[in-house]
């Protein structure tokens, strides 16, 4: 996604702080790479709640600039087009993670015993509620009828996984050495050496570290 050359100017024209407006525009290009990750990631990523905070703060005071502009300002329209396309990415890169959550609520709570940063507060009150409604609906349509031996469910049999060997288009931001790659063929494994600004198609599962880290960026 380009960057967001309407908003520096939002920021440059209202608040005439050059440094508030380069700490914008790193803001937006967080969130950028953060739904783009999301989005093309399998699994779930670590929320960027900090994020999420700043650019919400940053389009209230978007919004409240565009409240107090003059009427008939040409570019008051252009900064609506820019308010709209930043809400677009923030509210797109929140309903993906909450539909991760939907498909992988027993995976990704049982994950979070071990990863404290891959939930918010919120979104895991909304994974144990989901996960406990799943399994109360189980019980009453069909476990209830059963002997009450086999009433209960079985993490290994019932826990959806998220596919970690699916295939991803990445951007490597930093270089990285000695990223091993399992080579199918003969069970063996090579070695890669990754240079900043490479593209490559690769396994998730040899990048998702770095994915996390981000060394790389998914495409």
């Amino acid at each position: 996604m380009s960057e967001n050359n309407y908003s520096e100017e939002v920021v440059g024209e209202e608040e005439d702080d050059e440094s508030f407006e380069a700490d914008s525009a790193e803001v937006l290009s967080m969130l950028e790479k953060a739904w783009m990750n999301e989005k093309f990631s399998p699994e779930l990523l670590p929320c960027k709640s900090d994020v999420v905070e700043a650019v919400t703060e940053q389009l209230q005071s978007m919004q409240r600039n565009i409240d107090n502009a003059k009427k008939g300002d040409f570019k008051v329209g252009i900064h609506k087009l820019e308010l709209d396309r930043i809400r677009y990415v923030l509210s797109n890169y929140l309903r993906t993670r909450l539909r991760k959550i939907e498909t992988f609520s027993q995976h990704i709570l049982e994950k979070t015993k071990t990863d404290a940063n891959l939930l918010t507060a919120e979104e895991h009150k909304f994974a144990s509620e989901f996960q406990a409604s799943i399994e109360a609906h189980f019980h009453s349509l069909a476990l209830c009828h059963l002997p009450h031996s086999l009433q209960a469910l079985d993490p290994k049999q019932t826990t959806v996984h998220p596919n970690l060997d699916s295939y991803v288009f990445l951007k490597v931001e930093t270089d990285v050495e000695g990223v091993g790659i399992d080579d199918d063929t003969d069970n063996s494994q090579d070695v890669l050496d990754m240079v900043a600004g490479d593209q490559h198609l690769m396994c998730y599962r040899a990048v998702a570290d770095l994915v996390v880290k981000e060394k790389v960026s998914l495409i």
